[in-house]
C-alpha cells in the first residue's frame, strides 16, 4: 500500500467536507468520505482517524475559506510487507479544499 492511498481519502474527505453548511454536516461528511475512500481502495485500518478543521465554514459569505482535513490509518506491517511481519505503521495525509465563497453556511 501506498501513501497515496492515504492522500487520496484525505482529499475526498477535505472536498465532501468543504460542500456542507454546517460544521457538524461538514464534519460527518468527512469521516464518512474518508473511510469510504479507504475502503473502496482496499485499505484496512487497524485503526483510522479523521480530523476535519471547518473554520473556513465559519468565515462571512463572500470571503474565501478553507477545509482541512488530516486522516490518520494505521496498518499492520503484515499487509505492507509479508505476511506475518510483526508491528504496525501509521500513515497520515492532510488536504484543504476551499469552500464556495458565495455558497450561504449555517452554525449547526
Amino acid at each position: 500500500m501506498s501513501g497515496a492511498k492515504i492522500d487520496s481519502a484525505a482529499e475526498d474527505a477535505a472536498r465532501e467536507a468543504s460542500i456542507h453548511r454546517t460544521v457538524a454536516a461538514a464534519q460527518a461528511a468527512a469521516h464518512a468520505a474518508a473511510l469510504e475512500s479507504l475502503d473502496d481502495q482496499g485499505v484496512t485500518c487497524a485503526s483510522a482517524s479523521v480530523s476535519v478543521n471547518t473554520g473556513g465554514l465559519t468565515v462571512p459569505v463572500g470571503q474565501v475559506g478553507t477545509v482541512t482535513v488530516t486522516v490518520s490509518c494505521t496498518v499492520s506491517l503484515s499487509d505492507l510487507l509479508l505476511p506475518g511481519v510483526p508491528g504496525a505503521r501509521t500513515m497520515t495525509a492532510t488536504a484543504t479544499s476551499v469552500v464556495d465563497q458565495y455558497r450561504q453556511r449555517g452554525d449547526g
